[in-house]
């Protein structure tokens, strides 16, 4: 339950601080929300799977944002940001739902 309540943590600090965003950074925001969600969506089913790890977890998170702006900064670069931008949802966007039918069969037995 430690990805759970990190998000939620996080969620609230985040409503309660209202921290300004540079403009440089807004691009790459929202990438990197999606991919922090996908680790810990899969860090939840990891958990109801009973192999959690938390190194594993870490590196997960932090790997998943930096490569997720990573790919977005030079989809800037080459003039084709918001097609990779696009890219990294899809793909993350699969991850996350996968992860939550895992977590709802867990859950529900459904």
């Amino acid at each position: 339950m430690i990805p759970a309540l990190g998000l939620a943590i996080g969620i609230l600090i985040g409503v309660l601080v209202q921290p300004d965003v540079p403009i440089w950074l807004l691009p790459y925001l929202p990438i990197a929300v999606v991919a922090a969600l996908d680790a810990v969506f899969g860090g939840v089913r990891a958990v109801l799977d009973g192999i959690f790890d938390d190194k594993v977890f870490v590196v997960s998170f932090l790997s998943n944002v930096l490569v997720a702006a990573f790919i977005v900064f030079l989809g800037d670069q080459l003039g084709v940001g918001s097609q990779l931008s696009t890219g990294i949802v899809v793909v993350l966007g699969v991850r996350i739902f996968s992860n939550v039918a895992s977590i709802r069969r867990h859950l529900f037995k459904a």
